[in-house]
């Protein structure tokens, strides 16, 4: 049978990569040292022009001689300040870099490298937003130059390293701050988003949130920050969309939009997540995020979706369960070895935490024939008669009632009220290559983020452009009641109708 069939290639996948899923297990949230340092390059590249933007502005200032005497005397001034900061972040992406080389290489290196490395873009990002915030003075100009044409310069090499031609359109938009910058730095970001231009994009949001601490848009930069890592999807970007969506709930625990920031913290992680007999490290982790979701928002509109995942997720994790015990029933009942007690405790997790899974009743059935094979029958006969009566439909039904006779005990009739449960649908050959090749498991996942969606169409109105016309703000009655970033339609303009000639 399909079902059967798939489940023991699935046991033996398992099996296969058992012993790896340890050994490169990352500590919450790191991801595997690729991933990590793919993290912190991201991190480095945006804090080098950030920095450089910024400095850009203050060189602009300090053209004359005497200027730049002061430069050289002073070495804490603004201007030397943000230069240190960037020949900083420079040094640390040569030895992010050199540490990829290893590691793509398979020389010899020490996760300590990486965790230290960590720590230092991580202190080195917080003396980043601080030098961002306290030079915002020397780069501010009296009079707002929004709505008037900006001059373009001729781009040179992105960071020193790559590209040249072209013009640097944002660097005076980042460096420079000026009364209503922070709506332009907002609106602009946005279309670069909808462009997919991500790393922009983010660059644009961060400025408003480094530079103008008292913005009204300030908050919802941070969520949008977030949301450009979701949308962009990459398994580096997840990880830091996670912390982005996170690090705006400890900001903002009681805003309207806090149940659809902790569903997309679930989501993060129903993205990463892998087969059932592969680590399911990921899968723990949105299991407790819709969890809490459902804990902390129980008269969210957002409930009946959760419930959803959260089913969908913990099909994932029995079946984990479910694969390591029936190779453990396989030794024991199967070619008489040891591993009786190993395949009980995980038929018996499944039904402690996965009490709506949706092979329950092989779980059961196993369970049940487990405490046969140790002549504990009244064990056994609770189980099947489970079968029997709450799974009517099950392909273990005529075995169970066949095991009951033997023992011995009565056959219950079926429940009417679960008459309708059946068994989950056998996937296609081809559908469960393709599962298996890619990796996949089937799950609902909205790839939307909160504030904007993932293909850009100029017809819908979303949460973020009503943002921007509520000058940052999104109020409650504004939210739509689904899971939807849309809010509407944009209406299409009226065109005057032609008045109709004279003959």
């Amino acid at each position: 049978m399909k079902r059967t069939l798939f489940l023991k290639l699935s046991g033996v996948a398992l099996l296969l990569c058992f012993g790896t899923a340890v050994n490169f297990a990352q500590k919450p949230n790191d991801g595997t040292p690729i991933q990590r340092l793919d993290v912190m390059r991201q991190k480095l590249e945006t804090m080098r022009r950030s920095l450089n933007s910024a400095a850009s502005v203050l060189k602009e200032e300090n053209k004359s001689d005497a200027a730049k005497k002061d430069d050289k005397d002073k070495a804490d001034t603004p201007l030397n300040r943000l230069l240190s900061l960037e020949k900083e972040a420079g040094r640390l992406q040569s030895e992010v870099n050199m540490l990829r080389g290893r590691i793509d290489r398979a020389d010899k290196y020490e996760v300590s490298d990486i965790d230290q490395l960590e720590a230092a873009v991580g202190e080195l990002l917080t003396r980043v937003d601080a030098a961002q915030l306290e030079t915002a003075t020397a780069r501010a100009t009296p009079d707002s130059p929004v709505g008037k044409p900006r001059e373009t310069k001729k781009k040179k090499k992105f960071l020193g390293i790559f590209g040249g031609g072209g013009n640097d359109e944002y660097d005076e938009l980042i460096g420079t701050v000026s009364p209503g910058r922070d709506r332009e730095l907002f609106i602009v970001a946005t279309r670069e988003i909808r462009k997919k231009r991500y790393d922009v994009g983010r660059l644009l949001f961060q400025t408003i949130i480094t530079t103008y601490p008292d913005s009204p848009y300030l908050p919802m930069s941070k969520l949008a920050v977030a949301d450009s890592f979701f949308l962009e999807g990459s398994t580096s970007a997840l990880i830091q969309a996670i912390a982005a969506y996170q690090d705006w709930l400890t900001f903002f625990p009681t805003h309207p939009l806090a149940d659809r920031v902790v569903l997309k913290i679930g989501e993060s992680e129903m993205r990463q997540i892998g087969l059932p007999d592969r680590d399911a490290t990921r899968a723990k982790r949105a299991e407790t995020r819709l969890k809490a979701l459902l804990q902390q928002y129980p008269n969210s509109i957002l409930k009946k979706d959760a419930e959803e995942r959260l089913q969908q997720v913990q099909n994932n994790l029995g079946l984990h369960n479910l694969y390591i015990a029936n190779y453990y029933y396989t030794l024991s009942v199967g070619q008489g070895k040891s591993g009786l007690k190993g395949a009980q405790s995980r038929y018996q997790e499944i039904l402690e935490k996965y009490p709506n899974f949706s092979y329950m009743d092989e779980a059961l059935f196993k369970l049940a024939v487990t405490y046969v094979t140790e002549e504990e029958t009244d064990q056994a006969a609770r189980y099947f008669q489970k079968i029997v009566s709450e799974y009517p439909n099950s392909e273990y039904v005529e075995r169970s009632k066949e095991q009951l006779r033997l023992i011995g005990a009565s056959i219950p009739e079926p429940n009417p009220e679960r008459a309708h449960v059946l068994p989950p649908d056998d996937a296609s050959f081809f559908q469960n290559f393709k599962n298996q090749f890619f990796g996949i498991y089937p799950m609902t996942i909205d790839k939307n983020g909160v504030l904007m969606t993932k293909d850009f169409d100029k017809e819908k109105f979303e949460m973020i452009d009503q943002i921007i016309e509520n000058q940052g703000e999104i109020y409650t009655n504004q939210i739509p009641q689904a899971l939807t970033t849309v809010i509407s339609q944009r209406q299409a303009s009226v065109q005057p109708q032609a008045k109709p000639q004279q003959p």
